[in-house]
């Protein structure tokens, strides 16, 4: 009886909170009149920051899978000096709010070495659309790492053991044997990114300036239009945010399952 009780509690708790978090979605598109939604899907500076976010989180997206595959492998399947403090560096991101780390990046890339460098090979990063897509990679880079350390832990080594046995490189082993082992956790960590790097919004407001229609995303055309009271722009933008974090996730899951079709 009490461990009925104890799941009805579970059940119960979960139906809660999913239905409140459900209904706080859907007021997204029955607040605002279906003329008012058109009129701002219309509109040409939300043309621009889908545009741009698009663009921006796609490139983002793939400069978190190229570097967060060697850094995940890294961490769960070799041994080095400081590799505690280097995880939790990594790890560090999530823990603070992005304004602090769109500060930090701004006064990297500012008057310090690295900033000047950059200025001497004409790169600017602060308060351009670069500024927007390392804001975004920096933001996705740690949750994306974490899932792919998960995924690479979860993978036997002995795997790996016999294919070095049987003359396989390491480099080999690990395109052809792990890789397609991990591909369920890799594509979990590229839709993450994607959809950090569409809702990064502190760390590009603060690197990339937000200006309008020049560094404007979607999270930022959101809060400047609710700055000006422009309430159908914000709430507009609200849902194609959740329009396309949606359609990345049901992308997901037709690969998932078309992968788990195909295995079977």
């Amino acid at each position: 009886m009490e461990r009925l009780s104890f799941r009805k509690v579970s059940i119960g708790l979960t139906l809660f909170f999913t239905a409140f978090l459900f209904l706080a979605v859907a007021t997204l598109f029955f607040v605002p009149s279906p003329s008012e939604v058109v009129r701002s899907l219309r509109s040409a500076e939300l043309l621009f920051s889908l545009r741009l976010s698009l663009l921006t989180s796609v490139t983002a997206t793939l400069l978190v899978v190229l570097f967060g595959v060697p850094i995940g492998y890294s961490l769960s399947r070799f041994e080095f000096r400081g590799k505690s403090a280097v995880k939790s560096i990594i790890d560090l991101p999530m823990a603070f709010p992005e304004l602090v780390l769109g500060l930090a990046l701004l006064l990297l890339f500012g008057s310090t070495p690295v900033g000047r460098a950059a200025a001497d090979i004409g790169v600017q990063v602060a308060f351009t659309k670069l500024g927007i897509v390392v804001a975004q990679f920096f933001t996705a880079l740690p949750f994306a790492v974490r899932v792919i350390y998960t995924t690479f832990e979860g993978i036997s080594r002995r795997y790996e053991l016999v294919a070095r046995s049987l003359g396989y490189s390491e480099l080999e082993t690990f395109i052809r044997v792990v890789l397609p082992m991990a591909r369920g956790g890799l594509f979990a960590s590229t839709i993450i990114a994607f959809a950090r790097s569409m809702g990064a919004f502190g760390a590009v407001l603060i690197l990339a300036g937000g200006t309008y229609m020049r560094t404007e995303t979607l999270p930022i055309t959101l809060y400047l239009n609710l700055s000006y009271g422009n309430l159908g722009m914000a709430i507009t933008s609200g849902i194609v945010l959740v329009l396309v974090s949606f359609a990345a996730i049901l992308l997901f899951e037709w690969l998932e399952g078309g992968r788990k079709v195909a295995g079977s």
